[in-house]
Formats: C-alpha cells, sequence, structure tokens
C-alpha cells in the first residue's frame, strides 16, 4: 500500500457494529473457534 492510500486509509472511521447473538448453550466446537477468530481480527483491527 503507497503511503497515500494508506493516509486515506486511515482517514475513514472505524466501526465496530455486531448484531451476532452467541448462545454458549446451543453452540458446537466451530462457534468457539469461530467467536474466537472473530475477536482475535477485532483485537488486530483496534490495536493498528
Amino acid at each position: 500500500m503507497s503511503q497515500e492510500q494508506n493516509q486515506e486509509a486511515q482517514q475513514f472511521p472505524v466501526a465496530k457494529n455486531e448484531d451476532v447473538e452467541f448462545a454458549a448453550e446451543v453452540a458446537d466446537k466451530d462457534d468457539f473457534e469461530a467467536a474466537a477468530r472473530a475477536q482475535a481480527a477485532d483485537e488486530r483491527q483496534e490495536n493498528q
């Protein structure tokens, strides 16, 4: 990414809008793995 593109990208606000309900009592292994990956991705985005 060029410096100009990087500067343009930094001008956009980052929004976090999640409307997915996670029900641990009915979740399976794949659901827990997906939730962990989503959390890790959120943390990477917030710490850039």
